[in-house]
């Protein structure tokens, strides 16, 4: 598909099916005011003024991709719990389809809430359980996902280490996808770093990566981040790695050559789901085949503006079309690597 300007690319997101994979969670927060100390242990007595629960994990990715206009396709699983039923009511009430959740009977539902007063965040309680899938829960979840993929355009692995993505998983998923030639792109964490052989595109940050690789190296350093990278995509046989380098902004290594985005300065409230951000865009534009110079710069740009508000919120696609209308992004980044 060739795409003339920023309008046709944004016009074509409006097209696509992203299969989203990964570790669902339910973000709950309670805020209030604390106004003493409780006799009963010296710990602050909050008084609830309103509480709020939010999809989270690989389900804040999926808004993320119906901000941006396209179709999310969310394959997870979630407990047989009250809070199973109360994910599944977030989904529904967002107009997320809720065909690829599995139901478990041994797992809990993942949630962390937040105890918040003003500015201040007091507390967090989470619920969860991080062991790998049972081999039957597995094994539903994998035929789920193959049912699935049929309609995908692109498909994201959102691993948050809480056991929904097994090695096994990756590696028929990924099967499938070479097969039907859908690409996939990896927002990893540390438990499976190494297991997505032959994604194409990988989006670890600089932490995750040092971590992954067990190496050290100074990312200032832009001979050693190229050396890193280069292992990486060696060791994965990944054809495109984009490393987020916080206030650095981003770095991509792939088949068509190696840019540098620098980070665009701006106020930051909260870098909570920047991550699921970046990912989002990068898969929409790897499934149009975008330069992968361009792919990235309007990923960075993503990132740093949901950075802008306070908590974990899905990207406005209106502010970031004006952004990099404003950056120039199509002309600077479409010709190049």
């Amino acid at each position: 598909m060739t795409l003339n300007s920023l309008q046709e690319i944004f016009e074509a997101f409006n097209s696509l099916k992203v299969l989203i994979i990964g570790d669902v969670m339910i973000d709950a927060y309670t805020y209030g005011k604390v106004e003493r100390i409780s006799p009963e242990a010296p710990v602050p007595v909050i008084t609830v003024e309103q509480r709020e629960e939010r999809l989270g994990g690989a389900a804040n990715v999926a808004l993320n991709v119906q901000a941006l206009g396209a179709q999310p396709l969310l394959c997870s699983v979630v407990g047989s719990d009250s809070e199973g039923n109360t994910f599944i009511q977030l989904l529904e009430k967002q107009g997320i389809s809720t065909e690829g959740i599995i139901h478990s009977n041994t797992r809990l539902t993942t949630k962390k809430e937040r105890v918040m007063s003003g500015a201040h965040h007091l507390l967090r309680i989470d619920a969860e359980i991080n062991s790998p899938l049972a081999a039957e829960e597995e094994k539903s979840l994998i035929a789920k996902i193959k049912e699935i993929v049929e309609k995908a355009d692109v498909v994201i692995f959102e691993d948050y280490d809480k056991g929904t993505i097994t090695q096994t998983l990756i590696k028929e998923v990924i099967a499938a996808t070479q097969e039907k030639g859908i690409p996939t792109v990896v927002d990893p964490k540390k438990r499976n770093f190494l297991q997505y052989i032959g994604t194409t595109l990988f989006k670890p940050n600089l932490k995750e990566l040092k971590e992954g690789l067990k190496i050290d190296f100074d990312a200032r350093d832009n001979k050693q981040l190229e050396e890193a990278v280069g292992q990486l995509k060696e060791v994965i046989s990944t054809r495109n790695a984009l490393i987020t380098l916080s206030e650095r902004g981003v770095y991509i290594d792939s088949d068509k050559g190696k840019s540098h985005i620098p980070a665009h300065i701006r106020t930051i409230s909260d870098v909570s789901g920047a991550g699921d951000t970046v990912i989002s865009i990068a898969a929409l534009c790897m499934a149009l085949e975008l330069p992968p110079a361009l792919l990235a710069a309007l990923a960075n740009l993503g990132g740093g503006l949901v950075c802008e508000f306070a908590g974990v919120v899905p990207i406005n696609k209106e502010s970031l079309y004006e952004e990099a209308l404003e950056h120039e992004l199509f002309e600077r980044h479409s010709t190049s690597g």
